[in-house]
């Protein structure tokens, strides 16, 4: 199937899916559960407080609950996709597709987004709707899957598919990296981004189970290019069995790897740390390092 390559993501599947899975979603929430921990301690350590907080694209609540404990903290906003998620927040809801915020200039001092990001078809246009959302010296907090993740399931399926069919596709989402999040951040406007990387090793007993938990998560194939015949038993198999035959450990378990991305950024202020303009420096670097300028 050809898609529109600006758009390579199928949002709708994506809430049909989330909406699928929102029963049950706590129970595989293991990575937005690390996620949120590590949100929450972010924004503790930052020495002001939040009156008003979003988090963007809040499944089914984990980090408003965690962000709620802070002292700091004050509303909490819930904004999800998926009404079939939105059901079980426990704070003020706003159904609202990630890529089309339905908010106000300067409504919020924080914006916080846990594993949804990466699924926007146009993330430098939803980073500029989140800049605008924020107050002046507002905080963006997102975290987002990176490039490493599921990279053995990722070359499992090409190997097996260019050995069984003789042609390959698309079956698990590209994700962006650390330079590409940061200089898309600036480009929408942000100052003083950051962005670090964390990566999460799982162990699985076979790789069906990983692609189980994957489903559990709705976070399957989504790609609007994805091949739409049902995948045959024997081409499975044989994914199956090159990701063993590649992956496994010593004790038989099958490892997959998941990249969380942080970005930290916020909304210029006069009152932040500016960058020096060149040519402007006192001293000499010679000077500094204590070397002649012949040496």
């Amino acid at each position: 199937m050809t898609a529109d390559p600006a758009k390579p993501f199928d949002r709708d599947l994506l809430r049909r899916r989330r909406n699928r899975i929102a029963a049950g979603a706590s129970d595989r929430d293991f990575l937005l559960q690390r996620v949120s921990e590590d949100i929450t301690e972010r924004v503790q350590i930052v020495q002001r407080g939040f009156p008003k907080t979003l988090n963007l694209g809040a499944h089914h609540g984990v980090l408003s609950r965690s962000l709620r404990s802070l002292a700091k903290v004050g509303l909490v906003v819930d904004a999800e996709h998926s009404n079939g998620l939105l059901a079980h927040c426990d704070g003020p809801c706003v159904l609202c597709d990630e890529e089309a915020l339905a908010f106000g200039d300067g409504d919020f001092d924080l914006i916080a987004s846990g594993l949804s990001l990466q699924f926007v078809n146009d993330l430098p246009g939803t980073l500029v709707q989140i800049r605008r959302a924020l107050k002046s010296d507002g905080l963006l907090l997102a975290a987002l899957a990176g490039g490493e993740t599921l990279k053995e399931l990722r070359q499992a399926w090409f190997l097996a598919e260019e050995e069984v069919i003789g042609g390959v596709s698309q079956r698990v989402a590209p994700f962006i990296d650390v330079r590409a999040l940061g200089a898309l951040s600036q480009r929408a406007g942000f100052a003083l981004p950051v962005v670090d990387s964390d990566i999460v090793t799982v162990t699985y007993k076979t790789p069906l189970a990983l692609m189980e938990e994957l489903r559990a998560m709705g976070a399957t194939n989504m790609l609007a290019a994805r091949r739409r015949v049902p995948v045959t038993r024997g081409l499975l198999t044989r994914v199956c069995e090159i990701y063993r035959e590649l992956f496994a450990t010593e004790d038989g378990l099958v490892p997959a790897t998941f990249e969380i991305l942080t970005l930290t950024a916020w909304v210029p202020h006069e009152d932040q740390p500016q960058p020096l303009k060149p040519g402007s420096a006192q001293v000499s670097l010679t000077k500094v390092l204590g070397k002649s300028r012949d040496s």
